[in-house]
């Protein structure tokens, strides 16, 4: 099992529908916390809804799976109108399964969206699912998520030595 994403994109709206579907991705399960927004934004953007859009009309299913409480899940899902999953517990993968059970569709046809190596990219692989990365929004600061985050830098590292910079669409 590698650590190293499938993917790695500069922010989530690089990521296209036509490059999803070219790599048999028909779900979505993503991150919101420093993914689609940072931490203290309660609401998506226009941008964040007009890329909502665009995977939908491509026939693209979504699903958002979060370690965040469902206060923070359901009010960033309200104007979405996705299945939502809050405390999800990644890299567990019971909630990531039930959230591909939901979308119907099976762990090959899918791709867990977000920000962390040792959540995010580690469920997609306990799942069976592509990983996709994003580099975090905003951070917290805290010696938690500076440690986590320097635990992370080797395996980028890697995969922008293999890679170059960012995947393209």
């Amino acid at each position: 099992m590698t650590l190293l994403p499938d993917a790695y994109f500069a922010q989530f709206t690089d990521i296209t529908p036509e490059y999803l579907a070219a790599r048999g991705i028909r779900a979505l399960l993503i991150d919101i916390d420093n993914t689609l927004a940072p931490y203290e934004q309660p609401d998506p953007t226009p941008e964040t809804l007009a890329w909502f859009s665009a995977l939908a009309e491509a026939g693209i299913k979504a699903a958002l799976i979060s370690n965040n409480h469902a206060d923070r899940v359901e009010r960033f899902n309200a104007p979405l109108g996705l299945p939502a999953y809050p405390d999800a517990h990644k890299p567990l993968t019971k909630t990531a399964r039930a959230a591909l059970a939901g979308l119907g569709v099976t762990p090959n046809a899918a791709a867990s969206l977000g920000d962390q190596i040792f959540t995010d990219l580690l469920c997609a692989r306990f799942c069976g699912m592509q990983a996709i990365i994003v580099p975090p929004i905003r951070d917290k600061r805290s010696f938690f998520w500076r440690f986590k985050r320097a635990l992370e830098r080797p395996i980028l590292s890697r995969w922008h030595k293999k890679n170059g910079d960012f995947t393209r669409p």
